[in-house]
């Protein structure tokens, strides 16, 4: 066999390098393919809802609610901002989390029932809604401990 019988990597197609060297895709390739288009527009249209209902609040609502429900509003945009940049970060590392998935959907869940209520609170006087707010505070707590836990792991594993 001369050198010239010899195939170089460079003088082979895509597909000709696939049959040669399976490609080899863990659990962060295949998830971080997915994720950053999937759920990074979500979580910066609720950033920008978070401005919006941010500004409306300051703006149009003060002549119209009363000073607990403008605390709401208020409460509400907060929350609904922290918790959209974070779900933009956990997108970003999402490569380098095992529970990236879940993080996400936790915390969107967190910001319907959480952000979600305190805004039909403000609005409607309906107080009753006040028990769902808990709820989305606990998807938060979830969020972040698994968040907590998926960088523990990484820094106590063999390398």
């Amino acid at each position: 066999m001369s050198y010239n019988d010899v195939e170089s990597p460079s003088s082979l197609s895509k597909q000709e390098l696939a049959k040669k060297e399976p490609a080899k895709q863990d659990h962060a390739t295949k998830v971080s393919a997915r994720l950053p288009l999937k759920w990074g527009g979500f979580f910066a249209a609720q950033a920008f809802i978070s401005v919006a209902a941010g500004a409306f609040g300051a703006h149009a609502l003060t002549s119209i609610l009363d000073l607990k429900a403008l605390g709401w509003w208020h409460t509400a945009s907060q929350y609904l901002m922290y918790h959209a940049l974070a779900g933009l970060v956990v997108v970003a590392l999402s490569a380098y989390l095992s529970s990236a998935k879940s993080i996400l959907l936790l915390l969107c869940i967190g910001n319907i029932l959480f952000a979600g209520s305190l805004y039909v609170m403000a609005l409607t006087g309906y107080t009753l809604l006040g028990a769902v707010t808990p709820l989305g505070g606990l998807c938060y707590l979830i969020a972040w401990g698994l968040l907590v836990l998926n960088f523990w792991r990484s820094s106590h594993q063999k390398s």
